[in-house]
């Protein structure tokens, strides 16, 4: 074969390779979604933290709330947003269903981050809180479990509350977008998970001791039969206010998913670098499978 024929020859099957290699990408990406997938979820967190400090009524938080709502109606689900005030504050609560059926589970996150590193034992206490893990990394799960969740699941609400992230600053209160959801509900859902700061590289989740204890159960028991006991430890530990206790107060079984020994916890170092698809993949993963048992 001549030196010319060998370099049509070649440059020919490089061409083949590349129609091929562009048809199956097109092909892939037409695909949906069907399993939790842990590393689409971490792309997720650094989308959420390259905005910048979801700070309310930063320019960061209104663009976190169209990307949400944006991933969210790409995935297929209807998403309403819940603009109110709670103690003075605004607040705004994005809620994303398939259906009006009402909810059987709520799976909720925080999405807004802190206005101050007071945590930080540097001079990083005047800056806000990055929140790659403390706020991104629940968000991340949702986002990915409306991608993966099949359409005949149980009727479900994926709900990113507002406002839970700056007690104690400027007269604030904690938890106040998730209390102004629950003080708006007419109808109970059966069970309430929230999944906060969940993707820390080190994962430890401990029992959050006012749980709902037969929902707790069930929850670590599911992440048991996958394989991920190390990640969920089935020993309690803290006492925690959180996005689950409204629901608690309202009557509603509700569990939270946190890791509190999260060493990076309001300072500056809240950062992606912080967070592994491993644990996200543990977490969402878990979820995933606990809700499709409920049918």
């Amino acid at each position: 074969m001549t030196t010319r024929r060998l370099k049509i020859f070649i440059f020919s099957c490089l061409g083949i390779l590349l129609i091929g290699l562009s048809g199956w990408l097109v092909y892939n990406s037409l695909q949906p979604a069907t399993h939790f997938d842990g590393q689409r979820a971490y792309q997720d967190v650094l989308a959420q933290v390259t905005l910048g400090a979801r700070t309310p009524g930063s320019f960061a938080h209104a663009r976190t709330v169209a990307y949400i709502q944006q991933e969210l109606e790409k995935a297929g689900w209807k998403v309403q947003i819940q603009t109110t005030e709670w103690d003075g504050f605004s607040v705004q609560n994005i809620t994303a269903s398939r259906s009006e059926v009402t909810p059987r589970i709520v799976v909720g996150a925080h999405y807004d981050s802190r206005l101050l590193a007071d945590q930080d034992p540097g001079p990083g206490r005047s800056s806000p809180v990055p929140g790659a893990n403390d706020g991104a990394s629940g968000v991340s799960v949702l986002l990915e479990l409306a991608r993966t969740l099949p359409s005949d699941s149980v009727p479900v609400w994926l709900v990113f509350f507002d406002a839970e992230d700056n007690g104690g600053l400027d007269n604030r209160q904690w938890i106040m977008g998730s209390r102004a959801f629950v003080a708006a509900l007419t109808e109970k859902p059966q069970a309430v998970i929230i999944v906060d700061m969940v993707g820390d590289a080190d994962l430890n989740l401990f029992i959050e001791r006012n749980s709902d204890a037969a929902l707790t159960a069930e929850i670590w028991a599911q992440a048991a039969a996958l394989g991920y006991e190390n990640f969920f430890i089935a020993t309690p530990k803290y006492d925690m206010i959180d996005d689950h206790t409204p629901f608690l107060e309202a009557g509603i079984p509700a569990v939270d998913i946190i890791d509190f020994d999260y060493p990076y916890w309001h300072t500056s170092a809240d950062t992606a670098d912080k967070v592994s698809a491993k644990s996200l993949q543990a977490v969402g993963e878990t979820m995933w499978a606990w809700i499709e048992s409920q049918k």
